[in-house]
């Protein structure tokens, strides 16, 4: 049970070491002009590999769930389904069902996990191989899988980190599994943080945040839903990479007040500055520093809200 591109690697080992009966995946949208159906990652993999491939509406149907059981299933995986399991379903498999998480639980259950190892300025993540229960991602640990995050590490970068290292710890669980050699861990429910998804509205940058918490906000935010301003014009400016700098400035939050060669413009923010290295105008392609300078789109004095 998957959908977007995340759940790819895993639905890979899955594939390669299972014997696998079937695919869940969410229903087909429409594209952005809405005359064309667009099929979901998880859905092409399975067409491609003769898999069949269901896409329910919900998954508290009789049929459908008596359809599983007729399957007689020793395990169900999920990897980014993006629908919650009901028991009727979660008491079917043999083994359980367990669940790729791209967190090490019991932190960050919820929606927006990888976002937020970002925006908090976390060093390092990971992802949990866990059973699902009936609770948002409370079940029982069966491993876990951990990276290092780096400054230089986007929500888009972490994300592929993630994607591949769920694929990893997945196959080892499906062969602890298999041997029946799984130690699960209960979550310590002292340390459970909730996130919930992330809107479009959170990605309007306040200057009057520390430098380095702007520039977390940017690259937490990249490349979806994208951090933005507004310029003089109220025209909206999508920023999608900056650089900290370590000086003091005069003037208000949110002002250009620096001009860096070979670079981009500074604003100030509370305890220093942020250099635009790469932002994307209103209706502008994606333009760097350097473009910004060039085309004198924005100039010294001038403030972004």
């Amino acid at each position: 049970m998957g959908t977007p591109e995340f759940a790819i690697p895993s639905l890979e080992k899955v594939y390669g070491n299972t014997d696998l009966k079937m695919i869940f995946t969410k229903e087909d949208k429409p594209n952005a002009r809405g005359n064309k159906i667009i099929y979901s990652p998880v859905k092409q993999f399975g067409l491609d590999k003769n898999i069949k491939v269901m896409q329910p509406k919900k998954l508290k149907d009789e049929e459908l769930i008596n359809e599983i059981k007729e399957i007689n299933p020793d395990l169900i995986v999920v990897v980014a389904y993006g629908k919650i399991i009901p028991k009727e379903i979660i008491d079917i498999p043999k083994y359980g069902i367990i669940n790729v998480h791209s967190s090490l639980l019991p932190k960050y259950r919820g929606a927006s996990p990888i976002h937020s190892a970002i925006l908090n300025g976390d060093t390092e993540s990971g992802v949990s191989i866990m059973y699902i229960e009936e609770e948002l991602d409370a079940g029982d640990v069966i491993l876990k899988e951990y990276c290092e995050i780096t400054e230089e590490d986007t929500l888009g970068s972490l994300h592929d980190k993630l994607k591949r290292l769920g694929a990893v710890g997945l196959e080892k669980a499906l062969k602890l599994i298999e041997e029946e050699k799984v130690v699960a861990e209960k979550q310590d429910e002292s340390k459970v943080s909730f996130v919930k998804p992330i809107s479009k509205e959170q990605g309007k940058i306040d200057w009057n945040n520390s430098k380095e918490v702007i520039y977390n906000h940017v690259r937490g935010l990249n490349p979806f839903p994208g951090a933005y301003t507004f310029n003089k014009n109220k025209e909206m400016i999508k920023i999608y990479k900056t650089e900290k700098v370590e000086k003091k400035y005069s003037g208000k939050n949110g002002e250009i007040v620096e001009i860096i060669n070979k670079k981009g413009p500074v604003i100030k923010t509370e305890n220093g500055g942020i250099i635009l290295l790469e932002v994307k105008f209103q209706g502008k392609k994606n333009q760097t520093g350097i473009d910004i300078i060039n085309g004198r789109k924005i100039s010294i004095g001038e403030r972004l809200v």
